[in-house]
């Protein structure tokens, strides 16, 4: 880990838009803010909104600046990432902006029954060899469904045309309410509420000619199945993110 990584990681425990929990914590008993985060935490009687898997969090703080009538929570597992995100809300005097560092498996821990309104996935990594750690499997569907309320909304934003179709094949399958879904966000009606939203990585999809795809909808927590299919792998991912990320003359941090 870099020396800068390592600072990154250090500072973030002191941010005050930062929670993190040891595991043995969460084992002792119902976390302090479950069910309570819009209170407890921002101050206010919000809905609450995720994002998952967010990186930097370039699009939880230009979430919360777009939708001050909200509360967001940016959610990775990796704390230099996460810095960047605390820093820049803090900087801009985001109060309705944290950061949760932890796995979005452990979702529950954090959240209670219907806490939850909306849920962002924004360029996740597709995970073609497993399934199971794909962010809009049914096993972390299900998970979703613990804490979000009924008729709460699922956005997926990928470049990725192995995991849009996966997941609208498994939203199709499962019968959920589709209220979105294009191969190309930027053309499409969809995109008004949040044209200038792009996160690091989008940015570099767009610039190399990548159309983004959407898909907004609301999930159901029952028998959930998943797709038989066989779908095409995304070449341009045939190599390693650090690869890329020379490439496009950027270093990933």
């Amino acid at each position: 880990m870099s020396k800068n990584k390592l600072a990154k990681f250090a500072e973030v425990h002191a941010l005050p838009n930062v929670v993190e929990v040891p595991y043995a914590e969460l084992q002792q008993g119902p976390y302090l803010l479950k069910g309570n985060w819009a209170r407890n935490f921002f101050g206010n009687n919000c809905p609450l909104v995720l994002e998952l898997g967010c990186g930097k969090g370039e699009y939880t703080v230009g979430l919360a600046e777009n939708f001050p009538g909200k509360n967001f929570i940016g959610i990775d597992i990796k704390g230099a990432r996460i810095w960047t995100g605390a820093t820049a809300a803090q900087g801009k005097g985001l109060k309705n902006a944290g950061f949760l560092r932890t796995y979005v498996e452990l979702l529950p821990s954090f959240f209670g029954p219907g806490e939850v309104s909306e849920i962002w996935i924004t360029f996740p990594d597709p995970q073609m060899k497993k399934q199971r750690k794909r962010l809009t499997s049914t096993k972390l569907l299900t998970h979703y469904g613990k804490v979000m309320k009924p008729g709460g909304v699922i956005h997926l934003k990928t470049d990725s045309n192995f995991l849009f179709q996966y997941t609208t094949a498994l939203v199709h399958l499962n019968g959920f309410k589709v209220e979105a879904e294009t191969e190309d966000l930027y053309s499409s009606e969809y995109a008004d509420d949040i044209r200038g939203i792009r996160t690091y990585y989008e940015q570099q999809w767009l610039d190399r000619g990548l159309k983004i795809k959407y898909l907004k909808f609301i999930p159901h927590n029952e028998n959930l199945v998943e797709p038989e299919m066989e779908i095409e792998w995304d070449e341009y991912r045939s190599f390693g993110r650090d690869r890329r990320s020379r490439i496009n003359g950027k270093n990933d941090e």
